[in-house]
């Protein structure tokens, strides 16, 4: 199974999030790097652009196929980790600290799952 810090919250698309100095910080879970394969391109947003709930605001390439990162809050993009763009492979090599973007201004949150709710998801999607 799957590796999933129960400190985290998660959404059914595979995305985690965690809230950090009042920012919300969102990232793809071992689950959704592990399924996607080796991530060899990333396309992030910039600082400043607007994120909406549901939206898709990032492509991960990966040798298998490019897929879509949905935001599970609406707000603005506080910082990008820039360090994916030269290195997408830390997606791969440690998702949990491979954080995507940090939001500000959060005004909407899509509906968000414990660990324990996560893993139902992933279990299902393993069957």
């Amino acid at each position: 199974m799957s590796n999933i810090p129960a400190e985290l919250q998660y959404t059914a698309s595979h995305e985690w999030i965690k809230n950090e100095d009042g920012l919300v910080v969102i990232g793809l879970t071992d689950f959704a790097q592990s399924s996607l394969g080796d991530i060899v391109f990333i396309d992030l947003p910039q600082e400043g652009d607007a994120v909406t709930m549901g939206d898709s605001f990032a492509d991960v390439e990966s040798v298998k196929a490019v897929s879509g990162v949905f935001s599970p809050v609406s707000g603005t993009v506080a910082a990008v980790n820039s360090a994916l763009i030269d290195n997408p492979a830390l997606l791969n090599e440690n998702p949990y600290d491979a954080w995507l973007i940090k939001v500000s201004d959060v005004t909407n949150t899509g509906e968000l799952l414990d660990a324990a709710a996560y893993e139902a998801v992933c279990k299902s999607e393993e069957a």
